[in-house]
């Protein structure tokens, strides 16, 4: 079976996006990195990318101003020249509006630094320590019109010490996303993701849901 392409986008340094490019140096990993695109042409990424023999490319959206649906469109255009099948967003910076999410529907993933459908949006680490949580984590789901609301494919779980910070907290979950994202890559590019009611089954697993919990370092 032909391997998947998949784009990435990305609005930074790219840290998911090297988990993705190393994961899938495997030769039995069903999905091949053949496109990295930004919206900031300064994002780390894109040179880490082409340093990797990843073509690249930069949509800036400051040139649309706040026709969001014109910078998609160039962007849709940059994604079907290269007959990509599989996009993920990986710490890019813009909501997407539903024009563009529908034609990637089922096919578009996104990492969320929270266990959704806690601490949608921004400053997720902040705000699961101003809330006392005791677990915290990471979240892979399909991206659907709704910000931080589609299907969820994995899960990630760290626990959260007394004395944790954003800083220190994002840390470790950083660390489990760069676990949980090749595997939901994987599910996804060998077809065994499917959606029913809204919820993400998932071939051979009695449950799409219940957290992977990945113990503390040490």
């Amino acid at each position: 079976m032909a391997k998947k392409r998949v784009a990435v986008l990305i609005s930074g340094r790219g840290s998911n996006l090297a988990a993705l490019i190393a994961a899938a140096e495997a030769p039995d990993y069903p999905a091949e990195i053949v496109f990295v695109l930004s919206n900031r042409s300064d994002a780390g990424g894109i040179a880490f990318a082409s340093q990797r023999g990843i073509a690249t490319a930069v949509v800036d959206h400051a040139r649309f101003g706040k026709d969001r649906e014109a910078f998609e469109r160039e962007m849709q255009t940059e994604l079907e020249r290269r007959q990509i099948d599989i996009v993920c967003l990986a710490g890019f910076m813009r909501l997407l509006t539903p024009w563009f999410v529908g034609r990637w529907d089922g096919r578009m993933i996104n990492v969320h630094p929270a266990l959704l459908p806690a601490f949608k949006g921004l400053d997720t680490h902040e705000r699961a320590l101003a809330a006392g949580v005791k677990i915290h984590g990471a979240t892979v789901h399909f991206v659907v019109p709704d910000m931080d609301a589609g299907p969820i494919i994995a899960q990630a779980a760290v626990p959260v010490a007394e004395d944790d910070t954003p800083d220190t907290l994002a840390a470790q979950v950083l660390k489990v996303e760069h676990i949980i994202y090749p595997l939901a890559l994987r599910l996804v590019a060998e077809g065994r993701v499917t959606v029913v009611d809204g919820r993400a089954r998932i071939a051979g697993r009695a449950s799409s849901t219940s957290p992977l919990v990945v113990p503390e370092a040490g």
